[in-house]
């Protein structure tokens, strides 16, 4: 039931306490009621929400959440709103509260694939990943053309040890838009994993080729090279990916960018090289960028 002091605040803010009611004869004054407009407290909660998207722009996570929570306590049949919070709540890693509020919003709405792709990243944040592709799946149904859901699907599958499957997902994605160079690099990861190197390394020079500045392909094709036998060639382009983005120098974040097993532990061994040590170390010794260094 609904806090009421709660209710009674929030009704005078939106000046909806209620009207003097016309006495009947004999009777005494009656006490103000409050009068529910339905339709301007929908209304109120869409503009909530609105305002909630708007303070998720600016990284304002936690005052986003308050005021996607309200939205949909104003506006409860709108799956907008619940579709908001729960893609707020998996924003802060509360998985379990983001697919409640996801599934509200489904069942208000259940042919929006949108809702379906987002529910399907969540269970893949959540390491099911075999809901992940069934809510991913039954969204491209509704949505055949989208190229992030395919991508999405392929990394379940892989997830899920169907190689041929991701491949398959990852191809459809990239058909799909051209630039996706992330799908180009994940075959390259699925191949890296069935022993396909030579496939794999085609494969990272393609997503290279897409985007110079992407460091996870360049540094991926420098494990290989490097494993390969071709040291300097993979030295060079290590260093060049780890200045691209150090972040790719720490195994976790790897493992969390879906590195698998055969090519995480070749990549902790050419990480752990003194001359890749070095570069790190030099890496860490640069002054951060000044503000008229910093790109747009």
């Amino acid at each position: 039931m609904p806090n009421r002091n709660f209710l009674v605040c929030l009704f005078i803010t939106l000046g909806l306490w209620g009207t003097t009611a016309k006495p009947m004869l004999g009777q005494a004054l009656v006490p103000h009621i409050i009068q529910l407009n339905s339709a301007q407290l929908e209304q109120t909660g869409l503009r909530l929400a609105e305002e909630a998207v708007q303070l998720a722009r600016f990284q304002q996570f936690e005052l986003a959440l308050s005021r996607a929570e309200l939205a949909t306590e104003l506006a409860p049949n709108s799956q907008q709103t619940w579709a908001l919070l729960g893609s707020l709540y998996i924003q802060a890693e509360e998985l379990e509260e983001g697919i409640i509020a996801l599934e509200q919003a489904q069942e208000i709405d259940p042919s929006n694939a949108d809702i379906r792709f987002v529910l399907g990243r969540a269970y893949f944040q959540k390491a099911d990943y075999g809901e992940a592709i069934d809510h991913l799946r039954a969204g491209l149904k509704l949505k055949p053309d989208s190229p992030g859901a395919l991508f999405d699907l392929g990394n379940a599958y892989y997830k899920r040890g169907k190689f041929k499957r991701a491949i398959d997902r990852y191809e459809e994605a990239y058909e799909l838009e051209k630039n996706l160079w992330p799908a180009i690099n994940n075959i390259g990861l699925v191949e890296y994993e069935m022993g396909d190197v030579d496939d794999a390394i085609a494969k990272w020079r393609e997503a290279i080729s897409l985007d110079s500045k992407a460091a996870e392909p360049l540094l991926a094709l420098s494990v290989a090279l490097y494993t390969k036998g071709d040291k300097q060639q993979g030295f060079a382009m290590g260093e060049e990916a780890l200045r691209l983005d150090s972040r790719y120098a720490d195994i976790d974040y790897l493992d969390q960018n879906l590195w698998g097993e055969r090519l995480l532990e070749d990549a902790k061994r050419f990480l752990a090289t003194p001359r890749i040590q070095e570069t790190l170390a030099q890496i860490e010794d640069l002054p951060p960028l000044s503000p008229d260094r910093v790109s747009p």
